[in-house]
């Protein structure tokens, strides 16, 4: 790798000139600069994460001597917490406070509604997710499951089924009655929208004029007052624009020329350089931070070929209307974007200090700030923050100590490139067992910047094995969710986030929902994230978004919060109850099998493409043909329990290796239709994707708090250079 030097660093050449040649330009900063600020960095910051990292494996090894000691369930509460105290794993609460985190935007302190991830690596994906914050309310039902797929509204293998259209209708009808009711009537039977006065006026069909229940909620339109294209509503904060063409082919059929309902869905999305990424190297650590800078420019732009048409597209553009006053309003036409970095494990090749590997983490810190300078100095249409602050979410952290080290890394940055302090807010990931039972602490850790709290089951439970592995054998993952360490887990998360003053400040997130194709289930379940106070949670598409933004017109997330403040906090001693089955619990031979099955198809499943493809995040089908989006979390939490299940005997090598053997051809077939896709069954010796998904299975129990990266990068630099030979 050719390489410039600058002080003791080793750029990489091409993440050199991608800072020298497009982001550093109009800044102010001179890269030199840049890198000398980095060198420093560096060199103060990475002996104490080299020491925070040796302080996780040392808790890990007290813990592991304890359960070997203490074999099975926690006998008794009381001690465990004691011993957790003693060395140093459970932190003193401390006193109360609240966050004190300033010049937040509205999508952050204010708005309630869906949140995107997605791979920043991939230019379309992100321009996709960016451009997500107003969508077709209409497309996402007749798209979807959401209206059933059977029957006289099943769609058509070809054309409009005009029996579908009618359903998509009806539901559009039913959620502006619930969200915008009429003083009187129902907007089913809508026939004539006009604006006079000042006001919104219905005209139903027996002839009879009504208003909206709440006059409020109408905010503008556009087109002509007297023939408006388009009304704006608004309600919980977030806006409906029903979109008026009595000329279109769905306008034509409605008696009031309604051509579609667009709605407000994914208010924020966080464009993610970590777990859906795969980025080993150099070459791929500038694709990543290209496209980030592309976003912040606002020049970001993808061309690809959609039914056999070549198309390109760019961000969107700010959304304006008319107010009743004839005075010009503009909303946001982008999705607020948050940008992923590393935790503080991985360490990368694209720069060496001392002629050694860097922390990412560090890296990513420096270079994504960097870059979205141009958006802080934009005087342009596209525009991301309007206060003038930069969103990073930094996960995978241990503890008060680690988000202390990531709050004055973040210190160090802003010093560097000259930016007032507390411009680069931090979202924490609540994901790592050590910062859900000290996450009071943590928050206080970066009080003045924290712009966002996060629990994630799979990465959560992927900890939990891990933490736990010698305790005794996990429960099967089915089990997991009913366990009471996650009720607690996920009632703490909001209860702390509440008690330390979020609301209005910053964000109380809730994961994914990990089944794309499954939009109707998630109609009926996904509501439970608002109901549980969190003012945002994931979704796995902008179609989900759009549906999943219906949840925060039914539950007024704000008034929910309040509710909640005055319930007791969840119990910590339900969050440190191990999910470990019964000393004498015995797992039938089908049982055993059938988890192993569930646990390695998908874990081959998605090791192959990261390995030998280099996607990071999919839609890989799971055992029952079902798509689900997966990422690093899920490996986590499939190989941690494959290798707990090894450790205490509920399966033995010989029985994992056969399962391995018979799910790879399960695989294979899966994959068939891809040409891109390598089989592994047909050359188990020489699959590089194969070899990966053993390590991780075998290897788990000595991987680093059960993480898969130092395994994944390894073998997806194997597969890059078998790949160049």
């Amino acid at each position: 790798m050719k390489r410039i030097n600058v002080g003791k660093l080793a750029i990489a050449d091409s993440l050199y000139g991608l800072v020298s040649e497009v982001i550093a330009p109009g800044t102010g900063i001179h890269p030199v600069d840049f890198w000398k600020g980095f060198e420093a960095i560096v060199s103060e910051l990475k002996p104490v994460n080299d020491a925070l990292l040796a302080k996780r494996d040392s808790l890990q090894a007290e813990i592991d001597k304890w359960h070997q000691a203490h074999p099975g369930p926690i006998a008794d509460a009381a001690a465990y917490q004691q011993f957790l105290s003693d060395i140093g794993y459970l932190e003193n609460e401390g006193v109360d406070f609240e966050i004190n985190t300033q010049d937040t935007d509205d999508e952050v302190a204010l708005l309630a509604g869906p949140q995107l991830v997605v791979p920043v690596k991939n230019a379309r994906f992100a321009l996709n997710a960016a451009n997500a914050r107003w969508g077709s309310l209409y497309d996402a039902l007749y798209g979807t499951d959401a209206i059933a797929l059977t029957g006289d509204t099943a769609p058509l293998a070809s054309g409009y089924n005009p029996k579908r259209g009618d359903a998509v209708i009806a539901f559009g009808r039913t959620f502006l009655n619930q969200a915008v009711p009429l003083q009187s009537g129902s907007h089913t039977d809508v026939v004539a929208y006009a604006i006079l006065d000042q006001t919104l006026h219905m005209t139903l069909a027996n002839g009879d004029t009504t208003g909206l229940a709440a006059p409020e909620c109408f905010v503008g339109f556009q087109g002509d007052i007297g023939t408006p294209t388009a009304l704006l509503l608004r309600h919980h904060g977030l806006h409906i624009e029903l979109q008026i063409d009595p000329t279109s082919p769905i306008g034509q059929s409605d008696a009031a020329g309604l051509k579609d309902i667009v709605v407000e869905a994914a208010v924020s999305t966080i464009m993610d350089c970590e777990d859906s990424v795969v980025a080993v190297d150099a070459e791929d650590k500038v694709e990543v931070y290209r496209n980030w800078t592309g976003l912040m420019t606002g020049t970001l732009t993808d061309t690809f070929e959609k039914s056999g048409k070549a198309m390109t597209r760019s961000l969107a553009a700010d959304r304006c209307y008319t107010d009743v006053q004839g005075n010009e309003l503009v909303f946001h036409g982008r999705s607020l974007m948050f940008v992923r970095n590393v935790g503080h494990l991985m360490t990368t090749d694209a720069v060496l200090f001392d002629g050694h590997e860097v922390p990412e983490g560090m890296l990513d810190a420096m270079v994504t700030s960097f870059a979205a300078l141009h958006d802080l100095s934009s005087k342009g249409p596209v525009r991301n923050s309007r206060t003038g602050s930069i969103y990073i979410v930094k996960p995978k952290m241990h503890g008060s100590a680690e988000v202390a080290l990531a709050n004055t890394l973040f210190d160090r940055v802003e010093d560097v490139l000259k930016l007032p302090r507390n411009t680069v807010k931090m979202g924490i990931m609540d994901e790592e067992r050590r910062t859900s039972v000290n996450l009071k602490a943590c928050i206080q850790a970066a009080k003045d910047r924290v712009v966002f709290i996060n629990t994630g089951f799979l990465d959560r439970t992927g900890d939990e094995i891990h933490t736990a592995m010698h305790a005794g054998a996990m429960v099967p993952k089915g089990e997991m969710k009913q366990a009471a360490w996650i009720a607690s887990y996920e009632d703490r998360n909001v209860d702390i986030a509440l008690r330390t003053g979020f609301v209005g400040k910053a964000q109380i997130g809730k994961g994914m929902w990990a089944m794309p194709d499954e939009m109707a289930d998630m109609l009926v379940q996904k509501i439970g994230h608002p109901k549980s106070g969190a003012s945002t949670a994931w979704v796995p598409s902008p179609t989900g978004a759009v549906l999943h933004s219906l949840h925060y017109h039914q539950v007024d997330v704000r008034a929910r919060q309040e509710t909640l403040k005055a319930r007791q906090q969840a119990s910590l001693t339900d969050l440190l109850t191990l999910p470990v089955m019964a000393t004498d619990r015995v797992l039938a031979a089908d049982v055993i099998q059938s988890e192993l099955d569930n646990n390695l198809q998908g874990l081959l499943g998605y090791v192959s493409r990261w390995i030998e493809q280099g996607i990071g995040c999919s839609k890989v089908p799971d055992i029952q043909d079902i798509g689900l989006m997966e990422d690093r979390a899920t490996l986590r939490i499939s190989s941690q329990h494959v290798a707990n299940w090894l450790v205490h005997g509920i399966c033995s090598r010989e029985q994992v290796m056969a399962t391995m053997h018979r799910m790879a051809a399960v695989v294979d077939r899966q994959n068939a239709q891809d040409p891109d896709y390598r089989p592994m069954a047909s050359d188990f010796d020489n699959s590089t994707a194969f070899a990966a998904a053993c390590a991780l299975v075998f290897e788990g129990t000595t991987q680093p708090n059960g993480y898969t990266e130092p395994l994944l990068h390894a073998y997806r630099k194997k597969a890059k250079g078998l790949a160049l030979a």
